[in-house]
């Protein structure tokens, strides 16, 4: 199933939450993520530029498969053509883990990030903290018409929207998520 949405980097926080409740978006809550990525002990999903990640979302725990559509190697300037994803529910972060590690894989990183997200009329604004980046905003929808129209309610430049990964955007700040095997907001260690 293809993901539907955009990334808006380097945004202003304040200045985004006070749009959305200008145009009557409703939050939905604040969320503390820790994820887990996994990948063959050859990287084979990497160089396809996809992956597996586990991630708990405090009232649930989602094992995905991610695969960026219309990748070119070495590219991180937002062009790719979206985002495949496929997801489902899993009851215990460790168990999943441990269940991964059995079928081979192995961690190619750890992960947390900070999202709030706001609803209006069926489009999600999430508002992303990572740590060592600026705030991020996601506009996903049912179409790319919804996400346009998201993009207008907030009176952002269409032209600014990526179709972009987190690791496009460490990418461009000069970090490469994969020298890392831990990124939180208290500490980066490195592989």
């Amino acid at each position: 199933m293809e993901e539907i949405e955009v990334t808006f980097i380097d945004i202003d926080k304040k200045k985004i939450v006070s749009k959305l409740e200008n145009i009557g978006a409703q939050k939905v809550g604040d969320y503390f993520y820790k994820r887990q990525v996994f990948d063959y002990p050859d990287l084979r999903l990497d160089k396809e530029a996809a992956w597996i990640r586990l991630r708990d979302e405090g009232d649930q725990i989602v094992l995905s498969f991610k695969q960026r559509l219309g990748w070119k190697e070495g590219s991180n300037d937002g062009d790719d053509e979206g985002m495949e994803e496929i997801e489902v529910v899993v009851s215990d972060f460790d168990t999943t883990a441990e269940f991964l590690y059995k079928l081979g894989l192995v961690n190619k990183y750890y992960f947390e990030n900070k999202r709030t997200r706001y609803t209006k009329d069926g489009i999600e604004f999430d508002i992303d903290e990572w740590p060592m980046l600026e705030p991020l905003l996601e506009i996903e929808a049912s179409s790319w018409e919804e996400v346009d129209k998201g993009i207008s309610l907030l009176s952002l430049n269409k032209d600014d929207a990526k179709r972009f990964s987190v690791t496009q955007v460490y990418a461009l700040k000069g970090i490469n998520d994969k020298d890392y095997s831990k990124i939180t907001f208290e500490e980066a260690i490195k592989k």
